[in-house]
């Protein structure tokens, strides 16, 4: 098995990072969840709409930072490769909110560049910290991500089927990461790191509905 040197893991977490912030470099493994469902939305919603699935690829962009960082730094082997499988799973959703956002005539948040670095750095940090933090940074990062997630199907217009297929499945998905981390031996963070992880959640939220 070929040995990689710290050029070849520099060249490959900078692909990583540019599939993850160009738009149109990811491509879903799984059929897209809203394949066949209906949307009738009037103006306002369909901006409303494209806000929201623009603060979901913004949190796609972080996920795919958070466990490229971690699998990086990650100490077991069978860890690294978790990491390394979410990451591949988190793509869909990352290509489904981008297909989303393009069918509503809008874009991808000018600011994911940013939220790719601080998520990336903190994976990095967490992994660093030992492998039961880092499952333990996964499981609490997935609970707010879903938190988010349901919290914007409460707000999807009623005729938005497309997108609300799109959310439930990421939802669902995000559940089984969190609870797989678990599973692995993740811990139940210290509370001062669970404060930083919401309040720059929510910077990213407020910034990426608009920008």
């Amino acid at each position: 098995m070929r040995q990689f040197t710290g050029v070849d893991k520099l060249i490959h977490s900078f692909d990583q990072a540019l599939r993850s912030l160009v738009p149109g470099t990811t491509s879903a493994q799984r059929t897209n969840p809203a394949e066949n469902a209906e949307a009738q939305l009037a103006v306002s919603d369909a901006r409303h709409v494209a806000g929201l699935m623009r603060v979901n690829h913004s949190g796609e962009v972080c996920a795919q930072a958070l466990y490229h960082g971690q699998a990086m730094t990650a100490k077991l082997p069978n860890v690294r490769r978790e990491m390394e499988q979410a990451a591949i799973e988190e793509q869909d959703h990352l290509a489904w909110c981008e297909d989303r956002l393009k069918e509503l005539d809008s874009h991808t948040s000018v600011f994911n560049p940013v939220w790719y670095s601080l998520s990336f750095g903190m994976g990095a940090l967490a992994g660093i910290a030992g492998d039961k933090y880092s499952l333990g940074f996964v499981a609490e990062t997935e609970r707010q991500v879903s938190l988010h997630l349901e919290d914007h199907l409460r707000q999807l217009p009623e005729h938005d089927e497309r997108s609300r297929r799109i959310l439930e499945q990421m939802n669902e998905d995000e559940l089984h990461h969190r609870d797989t981390a678990l599973t692995a031996g993740g811990v139940d963070l210290p509370l001062p790191v669970k404060i930083a992880m919401t309040g720059i959640s929510k910077l990213m939220t407020k910034t990426s509905y608009y920008i």
